[in-house]
């Protein structure tokens, strides 16, 4: 039920239907990360190594620090994982003027082709609806470095 207070409509929800949104959340999180788990745990990998691949691919080049700021991980936790990427083969890293490390990797078309049919199902109208709860759902500063991201920067 949306009611209109000071020219804003505002959406008014029950304890269960955001109950019902949290867990819906989670088990599309679940069926989102399932193929990437799928393929890593054959390969003695886990999503904080699909994580990064995922960003290295989006930005190739990108800095460790970047990387660091986008996972918001530990310098010693995503050394491990880069170690591990780099002795493997899947991430090749190239010292530039500040530390740059250039990868070329690419995001698992299992993924991508999971997120098109949840879209495609849903129609445009549920898909930036979708997109904006979670944008609302990030911390400030989150919501910057995602708005950097989906600008291109």
């Amino acid at each position: 039920m949306a009611e209109t207070l000071g020219g804003e409509s505002l959406l008014f929800l029950t304890d269960e239907q955001v109950r019902k949104g949290i867990e819906a959340m989670f088990f599309a999180y679940r069926g989102f990360t399932a193929d990437p788990d799928r393929i890593l745990e054959g390969m003695d990998y886990g999503r904080a190594h699909h994580r990064a691949v995922h960003f290295v691919h989006r930005s190739p080049g990108t800095t460790v620090s970047n990387l660091l700021s986008i996972l918001g991980v530990t310098k010693q936790s995503l050394n491990r994982v880069l170690r591990t990427l780099i002795e493997d083969g899947l991430v090749r890293s190239e010292k530039g003027r500040v530390d740059a490390r250039e990868r070329h990797l690419y995001l698992t078309d299992a993924q991508r082709a999971r997120m098109r049919a949840a879209y495609r199902a849903a129609g445009p109208q549920a898909v930036q609806g979708f997109r904006q709860v979670l944008e609302a759902m990030m911390d400030p500063e989150m919501r910057t470095q995602y708005t950097r991201l989906k600008e291109g920067g």
